[in-house]
């Protein structure tokens, strides 16, 4: 069981992520995840970095710490083969520590280029056929890459700067196609809830024995009631359906659906509580679905005091 930490870029600005960073590696955590987002999901949290440069900020900090893109989409937004530049450039700075983790998006962060938001199978077959172009440009040759598909069109193309070992790519799912392509494509998992059935069709696809990673939403405060305000202020957005999330376009219309969110909601879905032991029992539960990698998102502004109560209560239970 590896525990990780994530680096939450839709509430911190890069300086600070850059910070947990190194705090977390130093606490004893064994990976982090950094979110790639345009805009955060509510004005509140306020936030949004461009993801690759903090990542370089995060290379000259830590020394050991796996860092694991969670997760880019390289389809609408950025063009797949400029996110196999950017991820072969941040794993030259990370050598043998940056995994890209890749998803199918959400229409709040990658309609800015005024792209049509298609339906899930399409935007499944669309992320396919981006692995494939940045598997081929990694992989490279002598000479210079062409390759004309259904989605996207790669001309005269040769990336340069290369680590001396290719990342690996996991690929993010909730549902059945995704889990799909994850087996077939992937070289790992990552899911933001607890699913059972994501793992046993990502095994049965193909993934048996490569890893699982989850996302487990916290909120630890010194006091429950505390965090369970603090947990509806930043991250009403666990109230909602996986679906809704992927749809809604504006942090707008995410305020106005958070308006309906109220505390016993969210202490439904995000566990809010003082006790380290909720917390490493949620962990345990994230484990018994099939996850072996499994991420801690503190949610609000209590981060150093999360990271401390990690490395002196929570991680010891995982080693």
């Amino acid at each position: 069981m590896k525990i990780g930490y994530k680096l939450s870029s839709e509430e911190f600005d890069p300086l600070d992520l850059v910070c947990f960073a190194s705090q977390a590696e130093d606490a004893g955590f064994d990976f982090a995840m950094i979110s790639d987002h345009y805009h955060p999901w509510i004005g509140e949290t306020g936030e949004s970095p461009f993801v690759w440069s903090t990542i370089g900020g995060i290379s000259q900090v830590t020394e050991n710490l796996p860092i694991i893109t969670g997760v880019t989409c390289p389809t609408f937004r950025i063009h797949p083969a400029i996110i196999a530049h950017a991820a072969a450039t941040a794993a030259s700075m990370l050598p043998e520590r940056f995994i890209l983790g890749v998803g199918s998006g959400e229409n709040l962060n990658e309609h800015v280029l005024g792209n049509d938001w298609p339906s899930t199978p399409k935007r499944i077959d669309m992320l396919a056929e981006a692995i494939y172009i940045i598997k081929a440009l990694w992989e490279g040759g002598e000479g210079l890459q062409d390759y004309e598909g259904f989605y996207y069109k790669v001309e005269n193309a040769k990336i340069y700067t290369k680590p001396a070992e290719l990342p690996p790519i996991y690929i993010a799912a909730e549902g059945e196609m995704a889990a799909t392509l994850a087996g077939n494509m992937g070289d790992g998992l990552i899911a933001q809830h607890d699913n059972e059935k994501a793992v046993e069709i990502f095994k049965n696809s193909g993934g048996e024995g490569k890893p699982c990673y989850a996302e487990a939403t916290l909120c630890w405060d010194e006091n429950k009631d505390e965090a369970i305000k603090t947990a509806l202020k930043y991250w009403p957005i666990k109230a909602n359906d996986v679906q809704i999330n992927t749809d809604i376009p504006t942090t707008f219309h995410f305020e106005r659906l958070a308006q309906l969110a109220t505390e016993d909601i969210i202490s439904e879905e995000i566990v809010c509580s003082e006790d380290p032991q909720d917390h490493i029992n949620e962990i345990k539960k994230y484990a018994k679905a099939g996850y072996d990698h499994i991420c801690l998102h503190q949610v609000g502004p209590n981060q150093h005091e999360f990271i401390e109560l990690c490395r002196d209560e929570i991680l010891q239970e995982f080693k």
